[in-house]
């Protein structure tokens, strides 16, 4: 541990994501974070020393191995494991807040671990820790309820995973029959279990907005969802489906697309035989590869229209490979409009509910988040999570994007400005709240910078700013399992904060926001040594913008306005090519 030392402050370089400390003993750091740079703010009467995380001493700890065979720190009562009151005892360290209804012992209900409603019971808990613990870090519990028709939706889906998910009969004969007929499609797809295959491609951001819209898709159209998760993303989730898995066997042929047609194909191959009724539809393939991946130079793919999906609706085996968040344009397509409209009454909820509802942090990931937050977050009055994403880093100096930073911070009121340490005495009994601010950056110097500023001066109002960083890897990585465990247990703390700003066009922000039900602060998108103002503005809603939206309407008239024919889309803020949802 290295420390610089300050006047009346200090600052920490920890190595190794925060692990408690024993009776003066430092644990083990854990094995896929190989740095934590944690950003104390200190200084002064309005900023203190925090020098918990690996700082931290827990009294009366054991160390169990989970799942995994890893190190699991629980706390015990009197000597005893307390495994069997683990709600009152996270319920204590985290100083639960939220509005959760409880029953005579002051115990949580149940329908607050299931979020009424929304995740299936008969879980093994210890299984996935994070399942039926994870709402006790959230200050209030989330005022979007899940319609029953959308839970009913999801218990129906469920049945379909169970009964044709691999490891079943129906799976094996189903696929031996997909890969023997070949482009005989149409004889198989009705009296068989259909599949939609998601397909990774960019960042982990991407990948989870568009599994969740592919995950919608595959509700409307009663197909089982599977996904090709490799080793980057290995222990990040839980499975999300009882009595199953979500993931695309080893030894399935479908890893490798190269050998399926492509959808685009079959939009020609249809074209061609428009005008031949009897040819029509003839010779579907049993397997096509549907690429909705980011692009504004690719021909319209008439994805969301009817006709469309006449012709996939016959395929028994879709690939589907995105970095989208597609979702309007399954609100565009007539067929699916009805449907999806029932199953979301507030149209701004969709990644909400269903993000809450795909992806739980793996133990392994839950360990790391769950240590984090009670180390650092959990005591403060308000936590504030700063999400920052330089594009171009060679041309924006750090300097340049925290003065950004600050300036919306500052401006709206979400952090103090700051005094003098001379003219501190007056402000210091004014307000002794604490605000925690988390920052997720790829860059060192986003954090040192903020806790610089507050850990010199006192602030005007008297608080108490503590300022966190949680890594810094300097570029984004792919393929890379270290950096998406990092970049998911980043988005889950982000998630927790009471009031978020994040950048505009990052997929990142998209995911934190959603999880976390936070209408964010969107920063400009900086690419050079500027100002800008405003610095941000308040986003429109939850949901993650549609960066490619479809160009045309299924007659071929360019679509010119989108909120004049879907009154509850509007064109992105942070991005004017696309859009996204609202609740108007």
């Amino acid at each position: 541990m290295a420390t610089l030392m300050y006047q009346s402050s200090s600052f920490r370089l920890f190595v190794g994501f925060p692990f408690s400390k024993g009776k003066g003993k430092v644990l083990e750091p854990h094995n896929n974070f190989t740095a934590e740079l944690l950003l104390t703010g200190t200084g002064g009467p309005n900023v203190t020393t925090n020098a918990s995380g690996l700082g931290t001493e827990i009294q009366n700890t054991t160390s169990h191995k989970d799942l995994g065979g890893r190190d699991e720190i629980r706390e015990t009562q009197n000597g005893t494991d307390a495994k069997g009151t683990t709600e009152n005892l996270i319920a204590a360290e985290v100083g639960l807040k939220n509005g959760s209804s409880t029953n005579d012992s002051g115990i949580p209900d149940d329908r607050d671990k299931l979020l009424h409603g929304l995740l299936a019971s008969g879980f093994d808990e210890a299984s996935c820790i994070s399942r039926l613990q994870s709402y006790l870090y959230r200050k209030a519990a989330s005022p979007h309820k899940a319609s029953p028709y959308l839970i009913s939706k999801l218990r129906n889906y469920e049945e379909i995973h169970t009964r044709c998910g691999p490891n079943s009969r129906a799976y094996n004969r189903n696929m031996i029959r997909i890969v023997h007929s070949k482009n005989n499609g149409n004889g198989v797809a009705a009296a068989m279990c259909k599949y939609l295959v998601w397909t990774p491609v960019n960042g982990l951001g991407n990948q989870m907005i568009s599994i969740a819209a592919t995950f919608l898709y595959a509700i409307l159209t009663d197909r089982v969802l599977l996904v090709k998760f490799g080793k980057d993303k290995h222990g990040l989730f839980c499975e999300p489906f009882l009595n199953s898995t979500w993931i695309l066997p080893d030894k399935s042929p479908f890893w490798n697309e190269n050998h399926v047609q492509t959808y685009q194909r079959m939009l020609e191959k249809d074209r061609a035989s428009a005008n031949n009724s009897k040819e029509d539809h003839k010779g579907l393939p049993s397997a096509l590869f549907l690429n909705l991946q980011h692009t504004r130079s690719d021909p319209e793919k008439l994805f969301h229209c009817d006709h469309s999906q006449d012709l996939l609706r016959k395929v028994p085996l879709l690939i589907l490979q995105s970095d989208q968040y597609f979702v309007p344009s399954l609100f565009m397509t007539p067929s699916f409009n009805l449907e999806i409209t029932k199953m979301f009454p507030e149209k701004d909820t969709v990644f909400h509910h269903l993000g809450r509802y795909l992806f739980h942090p793996s133990n392994e990931a839950w360990g790391l988040i769950s240590r984090f937050y009670k180390a650092h977050l959990a005591k403060a009055d308000e936590r504030i999570g700063l999400q920052i994403r330089v594009f171009r880093p060679v041309s924006t100096p750090p300097q340049a994007v925290m003065n950004l930073v600050l300036n919306c911070t500052i401006m709206n009121k979400l952090l103090p400005e700051v005094v003098d340490m001379q003219n501190s005495v007056s402000f210091a009994s004014k307000n002794q709240m604490v605000k925690a601010v988390l920052v997720a950056s790829l860059y060192a110097e986003h954090g040192e910078i903020l806790q610089t500023k507050y850990m010199k001066k006192a602030t005007v109002t008297g608080e108490v700013i503590e300022v966190y960083q949680a890594s810094h890897e300097e570029r984004q990585k792919y393929n890379d399992n270290k950096h998406n465990m990092k970049a998911w247990t980043e988005m889950y703390l982000l998630s927790l904060s009471d009031v978020l700003v994040t950048t505009s066009l990052s997929t990142f922000g998209y995911v934190a926001q959603g999880l976390g039900n936070l209408r964010p602060w969107l920063l400009y998108k900086l690419t050079n040594n500027e100002t800008h103002f405003p610095a941000c503005e308040r986003d429109l809603s939850l949901e993650p913008c549609y960066h490619t939206p479809p160009k045309h309407y299924c007659n071929g008239k360019p679509i010119k306005d989108f909120a004049s024919s879907f009154p509850y889309m509007r064109e992105c803020k942070d991005f004017g090519f696309g859009v996204k949802l609202v609740n108007g």
